[in-house]
């Protein structure tokens, strides 16, 4: 594993094994693919849970983001294992990790990159930055302005960075993990929805239970700092890759693509509501529905498996009004209340 800390507070961390990078563990038949997959998600979540208690929905949608090439906003507290989680999912695959602190004074090129004039080339010379890697991790993404925050646009919807007019592709998979305290709001700035909605997930962390906190306590009663070198990698990047291409094939019924566009067209015409959600998010309802399906075993989307992930999707596209957020409504309750007016299909 390599460490590499620069100035714009970034850290790299490659995870790249030279002698199993270039195979895939898949085999051609699809229920062995399924198998595979089931069992690798088997293994990530135990070696996860080696450090992590708890968080269980957290985690399976992380890998759902995974596999559905989506990207994940971490939302919650300080100290509920947001970042944490993301350096051990990143652990347990073998590709490149880069985390990037976001901070007020942050621009652009620190983390797209810039080009530097070489004296002895004569010439200019493109230096990376810390995006320049598989899984970015970017801790406190609402502490940078909105113009560093912009920076980020066309590398999570297109996966490639324009500068200076030449287009450099990243490298697949592409997969970012930021985190954001929606307590504080001293020296913050509030995302875009252009940016919010390049998420495929925001997922709110909530406190442990009484139980978790007490096994929490007990299983670190003896250690002062968390050991991470004892989660191992599981996945290749290839192996990644070969997931994703199952759930491209993953069957969807006609009928539930519908019910998906009715869930999102209630977003758009609800009197509680004055933003609904954009087909970008039924799109993504589609295709965090059919990674679901992958996780659970199957080959087909259930109205299950669309319900599960229709508020993680919806949570952050959708803004309710002022007079009915100051009643305490939230973004769930009204998705359940959508979700429950539909006729489900069988």
């Amino acid at each position: 594993m390599q460490d590499n800390t620069s100035e714009n507070h970034s850290q790299n961390i490659g995870f790249q094994s030279e002698e199993t990078s270039q195979e895939s563990n898949f085999t051609d038949s699809s229920n062995q693919q399924l198998d595979f997959i089931y069992q690798s998600v088997s293994k990530i979540k135990s070696e996860i849970h080696k450090i992590i208690i708890g968080q269980d929905e957290m985690i399976d949608l992380l890998l759902v983001s995974l596999f559905a090439d989506g990207h994940v906003l971490l939302e919650g507290v300080p100290g509920v294992a947001k970042t944490i989680t993301a350096k051990l999912l990143a652990r347990t695959l073998s590709i490149d990790f880069s985390r990037i602190q976001f901070t007020p004074d942050m621009m652009p090129t620190d983390i797209l990159g810039t080009t530097i004039y070489s004296l002895q080339e004569a010439e200019f010379n493109f230096t990376k930055g810390p995006i320049f890697s598989q899984i970015v991790l970017i801790d406190e993404i609402n502490r940078a302005p909105a113009k560093t925050q912009a920076a980020l646009f066309e590398v999570m919807e297109e996966r490639q960075v324009t500068i200076d007019g030449t287009t450099h592709k990243m490298e697949l998979p592409f997969f970012v993990i930021a985190t954001q305290n929606p307590i504080e709001q001293e020296g913050t700035y509030r995302l875009p929805e252009a940016q919010l909605d390049r998420f495929l997930f925001r997922i709110s962390l909530n406190y442990p239970s009484l139980s978790e906190e007490k096994q929490i306590l007990h299983r670190f009663k003896n250690q002062l700092q968390n050991d991470i070198s004892v989660v191992n990698p599981v996945l290749k990047g290839v192996d990644i890759l070969a997931c994703r291409k199952i759930v491209e094939e993953v069957h969807i019924k006609d009928e539930l693509l519908d019910y998906i566009a009715e869930i999102t067209y209630q977003t758009r015409n609800h009197g509680s509501l004055y933003l609904g959600a954009s087909p970008r998010a039924s799109l993504a309802i589609m295709r965090a529905s059919k990674a679901m399906a992958v996780l659970r075993g199957r080959m087909f989307v259930t109205p299950e498996d669309i319900q599960e992930v229709a508020y993680p999707v919806l949570g952050h596209r959708i803004m309710i009004t002022p007079e009915r957020e100051m009643e305490g409504l939230t973004g769930e309750d009204l998705v359940k209340e959508m979700i429950q007016k539909l006729d489900v299909p069988r």
